[in-house]
């Protein structure tokens, strides 16, 4: 499975070219991971694999994160942990809170005192998975562990904080 989607991820998710990234660093490259999360092998190997990680991790109830990137890895864990026999709920953290309806930051399944596994598609500064964090604890939430498929140097600073792996570091989807 691991090679299969590293494969997938090269294959459909990595552009080479000049890139401005959301944190505003310049790249020779882009890692589009909703190519493959939202690829239906693709998704199907991710969401395999990261539930097999978040079941090593004893407590956790509820899988999320934030909101576009994360969308279809909580999808599919959620879906593949009810096939198995062992459900988790699910959580999107949007970047803003509603204006309107109830006014939420977090849509899904967030109460006071749920364990809870952070996921990320791209981690590169780390910035976009703590602010979902922050987001998970301002609401009650426990952070057991954080979660990324690819890793492009921004878990170190995560991993100061939380526990954290990655299925893929950029080296390994990099290196020919």
């Amino acid at each position: 499975m691991r090679t299969r989607i590293k494969e997938i991820l090269r294959e459909l998710s990595l552009k080479k070219g000049d890139f401005i990234l959301s944190s505003g660093l310049h790249s020779k490259y882009y890692l589009d991971a909703r190519m493959a999360s939202l690829h239906p092998e693709g998704l199907f190997l991710l969401s395999s694999l990261l539930l097999k990680e978040i079941e090593k991790v004893q407590g956790v109830e509820a899988v999320g994160g934030m909101s576009i990137g994360a969308d279809p890895l909580v999808s599919g864990i959620i879906l593949m942990s009810q096939i198995k026999g062992n459900p988790l709920k699910g959580f999107l953290v949007r970047k803003e809170r509603k204006s309107h309806g109830r006014g939420k930051k977090i849509e899904g399944w967030m109460e006071k005192g749920i364990k809870v596994a952070l996921l990320e598609d791209v981690i590169t500064t780390g910035s976009s998975l703590l602010s979902a964090a922050k987001a998970v604890e301002e609401e009650g939430g426990k952070i057991l562990h954080c979660f990324a498929v690819i890793d492009r140097g921004g878990g170190k600073k995560i991993g100061e904080k939380y526990r954290f792996s990655s299925l893929f570091n950029i080296e390994e989807i990099l290196e020919d």
